[in-house]
């Protein structure tokens, strides 16, 4: 089985639980580890959820909305991506991931998409007040993306599936090499991709919490796929 390296966060358990029912296995690393010893030996990387990325990484100065800077974890991350990138290791960002995978990448992000994206619809559906895996709204997919081809069977007749959602920030200008690979009905950047990569996804929603039921468990079919090539 691909031995994923999963970056920790205060909700790990359904990250965890995705990678290891559609048959990896999982170390979780963090910033108490070097970036070289948290990619030794394994297959691939996923990039969990969390607070928001310090805006200085991306040169703004933070927006009032900003909460739960992590520069350590932001410094780790970074230096995960940078490090998984130049080996070429299946990336799968979730989030908080896409967001800093972006950033790595030298993208910025909407710092706060109420204020920032006037008539935007909600993102940000918050728990307790809704299930982690509550259905929120549409995202459109690029119809000859890697996305689409892992998703095809939830996008038969159409372009379009429904997701959960529990973010205020997003995707702004896209780092070099990426493409947009799925937005919400308000233009909102939901999914992000590097072509040129084996395997290098960024998703806004949370895969992660339908690994009972399985409705985006070919996401993490294909990577860990294309993570079982790596030895």
């Amino acid at each position: 089985m691909p031995l994923i390296a999963l970056s920790s966060c205060r909700k790990i358990e359904d990250y965890r639980q995705a990678i290891l029912h559609a048959g990896g296995e999982v170390r979780v690393v963090d910033a108490s580890i070097g970036v070289e010893e948290a990619l030794d030996g394994v297959d691939g990387l996923v990039l969990s959820g969390g607070g928001d990325v310090d805006p200085s990484r991306y040169g703004e100065p933070p927006h009032p909305a900003i909460s739960e800077v992590e520069p350590e974890r932001d410094a780790f991350e970074i230096g995960l991506i940078t490090a998984a990138r130049r080996r070429d290791l299946p990336i799968f960002g979730i989030c908080r991931g896409v967001q800093i995978l972006n950033v790595a990448a030298g993208g910025s992000l909407v710092q706060d998409i109420p204020t920032q994206l006037p008539g935007a619809i909600n993102h940000c559906l918050s728990v307790p007040q809704h299930l982690p895996y509550e259905l929120a709204h549409e995202i459109w997919v690029e119809k000859d993306s890697l996305l689409a081809r892992l998703m095809g069977d939830r996008l038969v007749g159409s372009d379009t599936c429904e997701v959960n959602s529990r973010h205020h920030q997003a995707v702004k200008t896209v780092g070099p090499g990426f493409r947009v690979s799925a937005t919400a009905p308000d233009g909102v950047i939901e999914a992000i991709e590097d072509p040129a990569a084996r395997f290098c996804i960024g998703v806004e929603w949370h895969p992660e919490n339908f690994w009972r039921t399985g409705e985006f468990r070919a996401l993490y079919e294909g990577f860990l796929e294309e993570a079982a090539k790596t030895r």
